[in-house]
């Protein structure tokens, strides 16, 4: 299995001040959960090299089990520093494509066209395409026969709900849950911070950070 996972390159946190980035619970989670199943991990962004962290995923609190092994995992860590340009990737040198979130993927993957081409490419091939809490927003300008990847399919993602409680809902570009509705979604949430993951066809969606484990499962199911 060869997994491809897609990370932002953007850490501006709109014109806050602020910086962002991707989350890294919501990498280090799947990421040790494809290797553990036994897969090649690929990791890619926008600009390549080192994609930034956003600091609020980083603090005391946030650590998990994975985000601690990954503290302490050299490896890993080189392996992140050293992301391909997304440029410099193919669909079909790989088996399915990941996107963690954060904020940062809002600004800069949602409008990439070598992101959306890879989506188109890897859905149109029959390949999974999985994205967790922030994430899904990243399938906004995809299309498929002309339509909107997700219209009509079952989707979640950050809830409207969990962007007003971190205070952003007037920062980013759109809301995730707002968004996959206007795009004819059908679209699905649990407890805000409750793990909740939607598998319709090859399309999987997370609701949040707390999903990011369960949302590599998902994806691993559909590749055994």
């Amino acid at each position: 299995m060869k997994i491809l996972m897609v990370l932002t390159s953007h850490d501006q946190l709109g014109d806050t001040g602020h910086k962002t980035g991707f989350w890294l619970e919501e990498f280090a989670a799947p990421y040790y959960t494809f290797l553990d199943a036994g897969a090649a991990v690929t990791l890619a962004s926008p600009n390549g090299g080192q994609p930034p962290v956003d600091p609020k995923s980083d603090t005391p609190e946030g650590q998990t089990d994975f985000t601690r092994r990954f503290k302490n995992d050299p490896a890993a860590r080189a392996v992140l520093a050293g992301t391909l340009k997304l440029g410099e990737v193919k669909a079909s040198d790989y088996d399915a494509i990941f996107y963690p979130g954060g904020h940062g993927p809002m600004w800069d993957l949602t409008e990439d066209p070598q992101s959306i081409a890879l989506i188109e490419d890897f859905y149109g091939s029959g390949k999974p395409v999985a994205a967790v809490c922030h994430a899904p927003a990243v399938l906004h300008r995809v299309q498929i026969r002309g339509e909107s990847i997700v219209k009509g399919k079952r989707v979640t993602g950050f809830t409207n709900s969990e962007e007003e409680a971190v205070q952003l809902t007037k920062i980013v570009p759109f809301l995730v849950e707002d968004e996959l509705k206007r795009l004819g979604g059908l679209y699905e949430k649990a407890v805000d911070w409750q793990s909740f993951v939607i598998t319709d066809g090859m399309l999987i969606t997370g609701q949040n950070p707390a999903s990011s484990e369960a949302g590599a499962r998902a994806l691993l199911k559909l590749l055994v």
